[in-house]
C-alpha cells in the first residue's frame, strides 16, 4: 500500500487529473453504446460491430504507417527550429496522404469483397465499406494532426479535443443505432472518428498555422528513415495484432455460431475498460521513468514498484468484476448475454497476466529494443492463434479466452525471462 501512496503523492495524479476525466467519460461512453448495441443488434450484431472495429483498427495504422509514436517524438526535438519543423510536417504529410489516399481508392473499389469477408452475405453492406473508403484520409489527417499537437506539448488540448470527439461519437452512435440497429451501428464506427477532424480544425486551428507553410520542396527521405523504427513496432501490434483477433472471430462464426461471437466481443469490451485503467498509468508515468533509467538498478525499482502498487490494486478490482459478473451483464447488456459469464474466469485470469507482463514489455519501446518487440510480439500472435483453432474445438468459445490466459502466461514468463537482469538483478 505504500506503494499506492507514493504514486498518488507524485506528478502522476497531478498531471494526469484531465486525463483521469477523459478515460472515465471514455468508458461511461463506452457503456452506454454497448447497451444499445445489446438491446438493438444483439449477440449477432455485436459480432458484426468487433469485426469492423478490427478491420479499422489495422487500417488507421497501415494509413498512418504506425508513426504517431514517432511524430511526437521528432516534433517535440523540432519544434522550437521552424525550418526544420517544417521540413519535418511536410514530410510527414504528403507520405501519410499519399498512402492515405492509395488505401482509399483500393478499398472503395474492392468494397464488395470486403463487406463480404468482414460483414457476411446475409446483408449487403458495400455501402458501409464505401463509406470508410471514404473516410480514412480523414482518419490519417486527424491522427496526424493530434500527435503533431501532442509532440508541440499542447497536452490539454489534446485531451480536450479527445473528450469533445467522443462525446460527439456518442451522439452520433445513439442516433444512428436508434434509426438503422445494426446498419447504424457499423455506420457509426465509420463516421464518428471522421468527424474528429472538424473538432480540431474547429477548437484549435490556430495552434496549426504551421500546416499553412507546407511545400513539397521541403519533403525530407530522412525523416522517413528515423521514423522507420517506430513504424516497425507499431505495424506489428497495431495491424496484425486487430487482423488476428478478426481471423479468430470468423472462425468462431464458422465453427461454432456469429451469436458465440458476439460474446466473446462482448467480454473483450468489458475488459477493454478496465485495462484503459493499467495501460494510461503505464503511459503516462512508467515509460518515461523507465526511459530515463539509468541502470539495471532503477529499472528493477520501477518495476517491482509497478508490481507492489499497482498490481495487486488491479488484482482487487478484478475479483470484484468477477464476483459481480452477473450484475454487470445485466446491467450493461440484456438476458441474451447471460452465457458471457462463462468467459469472466479465463478472461480475467488472462488480463491479470497481461497486467503483469505489459510494464516488462513497455522496456521495449524505453529501450527501443525493436527486434526483440517484434519477435516477441509474432511468437505471442503465433501462439494465440494456433491454441484458439485447436481450444475452440475442444471447448467452444470458452476455448478462446483459455487460450488467450495461456498466451498471455507464456509472455509473461518469456519477458521475465529476457529482463531477468533487470528484473532481478542476476
Amino acid at each position: 500500500m505504500k506503494g499506492i501512496k507514493k504514486i498518488s503523492q507524485s506528478q502522476l495524479f497531478k498531471i494526469t487529473s484531465l486525463n483521469s476525466l477523459s478515460i472515465l467519460l471514455k468508458i461511461g461512453i463506452g457503456l452506454v453504446t454497448s447497451k444499445l448495441l445489446a438491446v438493438f443488434v444483439g449477440p449477432s450484431g455485436m459480432a458484426l460491430v468487433g469485426n469492423l472495429r478490427n478491420f479499422m483498427s489495422s487500417l488507421e495504422n497501415v494509413a498512418t504507417l504506425g508513426f504517431q509514436n514517432g511524430i511526437v517524438k521528432y516534433t517535440a526535438e523540432v519544434k522550437d527550429d521552424k525550418p526544420e519543423l517544417e521540413r519535418f510536417v511536410t514530410t510527414v504529410f504528403i507520405s501519410l496522404l499519399v498512402v492515405a489516399l492509395v488505401l482509399s481508392g483500393g478499398l472503395f473499389f474492392l468494397a464488395p469483397f470486403f463487406a463480404h469477408q468482414l460483414l457476411g452475405s446475409k446483408n449487403d453492406y458495400t455501402f458501409v465499406i464505401k463509406a470508410l473508403a471514404l473516410a480514412v484520409p480523414w482518419y490519417a489527417v486527424s491522427i496526424v494532426l493530434l500527435s503533431l499537437l501532442n509532440g508541440l506539448g499542447k497536452f490539454k488540448k489534446v485531451i480536450w479535443i479527445n473528450i469533445l470527439g467522443n462525446v460527439i461519437g456518442l451522439i452520433v452512435a445513439v442516433f444512428l443505432i436508434l434509426k438503422y440497429q445494426t446498419l447504424g451501428a457499423l455506420l457509426a464506427i465509420v463516421i464518428a472518428p471522421a468527424l474528429l477532424l472538424f473538432v480540431v480544425f474547429y477548437v484549435f486551428s490556430a495552434e496549426m498555422a504551421f500546416l499553412k507553410t507546407i511545400t513539397i520542396r521541403d519533403f525530407d527521405f530522412s525523416y522517413l528513415k528515423k521514423l522507420s523504427s517506430y513504424s516497425l513496432m507499431a505495424l506489428v501490434s497495431t495491424v496484425l495484432g486487430p487482423l488476428v483477433l478478426l481471423s479468430i472471430r470468423t472462425n468462431i462464426i464458422e465453427n461454432v455460431g456469429i451469436d458465440q461471437a458476439g460474446f466473446w466481443e462482448t467480454m473483450t469490451r468489458i475488459s477493454s475498460y478496465y485495462m484503459l485503467f493499467v495501460s494510461t498509468i503505464l503511459t503516462v508515468y512508467f515509460l518515461p521513468k523507465l526511459a530515463s533509467a539509468r541502470d539495471n538498478q532503477e529499472t528493477k525499482a520501477i518495476f517491482w514498484s509497478y508490481y507492489k502498487g499497482i498490481l495487486p490494486v488491479f488484482i482487487i478490482g478484478v475479483t470484484g468484476l468477477y464476483l459481480a459478473r452477473f450484475f454487470i451483464i445485466k446491467i450493461l447488456f440484456t438476458q441474451a448475454f447471460l452465457e458471457v459469464e462463462s468467459l469472466f474466469f479465463w478472461q480475467l485470469l488472462g488480463d491479470v497476466f497481461k497486467a503483469a507482463a505489459l510494464v516488462l514489455g513497455y522496456q521495449f519501446f524505453a529501450r527501443k529494443l525493436t527486434t526483440a518487440f517484434i519477435v516477441s510480439e509474432l511468437f505471442s500472435l503465433a501462439l494465440f492463434y494456433f491454441l484458439s483453432d485447436y481450444l475452440i474445438g475442444l471447448f467452444g468459445i470458452q476455448g478462446v479466452v483459455i487460450a488467450q490466459a495461456i498466451d498471455n502466461m507464456v509472455y509473461l514468463l518469456v519477458l521475465i525471462l529476457y529482463f531477468r537482469k533487470s528484473l532481478f538483478n542476476i
